[in-house]
């Protein structure tokens, strides 16, 4: 049996203030397909950022291990870049200055002047973007400062990209916009995404499972939802279609338990 692409395996996390221990995660484990995308799901406060850090290599595990390609996670590496909610943008650059910075790090030697430019307005125009190529982050909306963040993190080639609430920030129309753009996205680079989100609709529109995780402290995975929607996928179509329905009932179920379960607590 093949390996998965990203392993959690038996994942613990533990925060020490003075005498005061705070368990976040207890024994997650998740094998994930490379090209997947998965949407990580629960109430605030149940670890879900503390996860996402932790494949990021921002956090060290307390317990367990991290995987990719059968490399421990250890530390940050461009194998895996992030999509903040905070977009995180240089605001003295342009456009065109913030994204080709994450190329010159990464590519600097691997590619030519030339190379780096052509691979920078790429970027740009994925997220449809390069008519803003000179602007600076002061000059243009929320929406399209997170498509400039998003074209940085691809721009790294990375092997996992990790989004934080890319879309928590925006407006109800900016978001079902960039959420659009980053399904064809996906189809066109395959790569393997794992996204934080609070949105029910959200996540079973973007993705291929749902990682449901329990309430915290100690939080772990509740239910795995597989999402066989086929794709492409259309926001419009899906209002009624009946697998749609019954995953995000599922999705709904899960957390309402959960939440009833914490207040009658």
């Amino acid at each position: 049996m093949p390996k998965p692409y990203l392993s959690l395996s038996l994942v613990s996390k533990t925060f020490t203030r003075g005498a005061v221990m705070t368990e976040v995660l207890r024994d997650v484990s998740l094998a994930v397909n490379k090209g997947e995308y998965i949407s990580i799901i629960g109430h605030s406060g149940c670890g879900k950022s503390t996860l996402l850090n932790i494949i990021a290599g921002l956090s060290e595990v307390s317990e367990g291990v991290v995987l990719l390609e059968n490399r421990e996670v250890t530390e940050p590496g461009p194998d895996r870049a992030v999509v903040f909610q905070n977009h995180s943008l240089l605001p003295w650059l342009t456009v065109y200055e913030n994204v080709k910075l994450a190329v010159d790090k990464i590519f600097g030697r691997a590619k030519t002047a030339a190379q780096r430019h052509d691979w920078t307005m790429f970027s740009l125009e994925l997220v449809h973007m390069g008519h803003a190529k000179d602007k600076r982050p002061a000059e243009i909306s929320g929406g399209m400062k997170q498509r400039v963040g998003l074209a940085r993190a691809l721009a790294m080639e990375p092997k996992v990209l990790l989004l934080d609430e890319p879309f928590g920030a925006l407006d109800a129309l900016t978001r079902a916009h960039l959420q659009d753009q980053v399904m064809p996205i996906h189809a066109r680079l395959r790569n393997t995404v794992i996204m934080i989100t609070h949105d029910v609709d959200e996540a079973v529109l973007l993705s291929d499972r749902i990682v449901m995780l329990t309430n915290g402290p100690a939080a772990t995975i509740g239910e795995i939802l597989p999402v066989p929607l086929v794709r492409p996928r259309r926001r419009v179509e899906l209002v009624s279609d009946p697998i749609y329905l019954k995953c995000r009932a599922a999705v709904l179920r899960f957390l309402y338990e959960r939440n009833r379960f914490v207040e009658a607590a």
